[in-house]
């Protein structure tokens, strides 16, 4: 007899005092004693399962392409999947990243993969179409957002996206494990919460900084840095050139260098992990000019545990530099 059918039988008992309803589950208390036992049993009948508590199984192999993503799904899945990523390396460029065997063999095994498009991480096609499952659950977050090949590819800046994840991920993990659909429900609760102090770190700094001139190195963080109303000076060829592997024109250059000499920004937006011989002479020009650097980096640095974390931290050093 299952539970929902014994506590339907209980709820008569205890509305119609029905002795006969009660012998049928097989007992022989007395009718006082069967009805204290039956307001007992569906106190029980009436708690809720709790979502922090998910069932038992084997734990779902998921794959975030990017470090960044592959938290997201560590903390929305929790105890129920392993989660694995490959762009993860805080000294390699992400957009020249060539896939192993090893890596073949993680995309092979992973029921949820996260992509982002974009171009940014190609060589993912070739993978997943070299293992394909019917069952496997690709979120491709270009088409999540529902933007075009030509926008900047660094969207996980721009505080709208990782929600829009979430929900994907929370969505497609309840599919494929439907019993716990609860638990990632309130486990993507948690991650969006955690979000929270970053949304008000960058209402803060829009509300003191809306419109401060900065420089970049490269176009990585620009989605936050519009999210704040920072004006960004630097000549958008310039940026472009470093993304691309290509040297700036002349003419760039000395725009770019001019904004630091001449102090004409409050800080310089650094992108860590991707350098170049040039990029690294505009830092050492910025340091040497007294002009505040804030390193940005592509992936989630081995320093920081999280992508609130990491992200809140840079907005702190951010921070910082504009009120200098």
């Amino acid at each position: 007899m299952t539970l929902s059918l014994i506590c339907n039988k209980l709820r008569l008992i205890l509305r119609y005092g029905a002795v006969a309803v009660f012998t049928s589950l097989g007992t022989l208390l007395t009718r006082r004693a069967l009805v204290a036992l039956a307001v007992v049993v569906l106190a029980a009948c009436s708690t809720p399962v709790s979502p922090s508590s998910p069932s038992a199984g084997a734990p779902i192999p998921v794959l975030g392409t990017e470090n960044f993503y592959a938290d997201l799904l560590a903390q929305i899945g929790g105890t129920r999947v392993i989660a694995s990523s490959i762009l993860n390396d805080p000294s390699a460029d992400p957009h020249e990243y060539e896939a192993s065997p090893a890596t073949a063999k993680v995309v092979a095994d992973s029921k949820l993969v996260i992509v982002n498009g974009i171009g940014y991480d190609d060589f993912m096609e070739k993978l997943l179409g070299a293992s394909t499952k019917p069952d496997r659950v690709v979120i491709n977050v270009q088409q999540t957002l529902g933007v075009k090949d030509d926008v900047n590819v660094h969207v996980w800046y721009d505080p709208a996206t990782m929600p829009k994840v979430a929900d994907a991920a929370a969505a497609a993990l309840a599919k494929l494990d439907p019993a716990n659909a609860a638990y990632f429900s309130a486990q993507k609760a948690k991650y969006l919460d955690a979000l929270k102090p970053l949304n008000d770190k960058i209402a803060s700094i829009k509300a003191k900084y809306a419109g401060a001139p900065v420089a970049f190195t490269e176009n990585v963080a620009g989605y936050l840095t519009d999210a704040m109303g920072l004006k960004v000076l630097t000549p958008s060829a310039f940026m472009e050139a470093i993304e691309s592997g290509t040297d700036p024109a002349p003419a760039d250059v000395a725009a770019e260098r001019d904004l630091i000499t001449g102090h004409k920004v409050k800080a310089l937006l650094y992108n860590s992990q991707v350098t170049s011989p040039l990029t690294e002479q505009i830092r050492a020009l910025a340091v040497s000019s007294i002009v505040p650097v804030v390193p940005v980096a592509e992936t989630i640095p081995p320093a920081f545990k999280t992508f609130q974390e990491w992200q809140l931290a840079q907005l702190d050093d951010l921070e910082k530099a504009l009120a200098k």
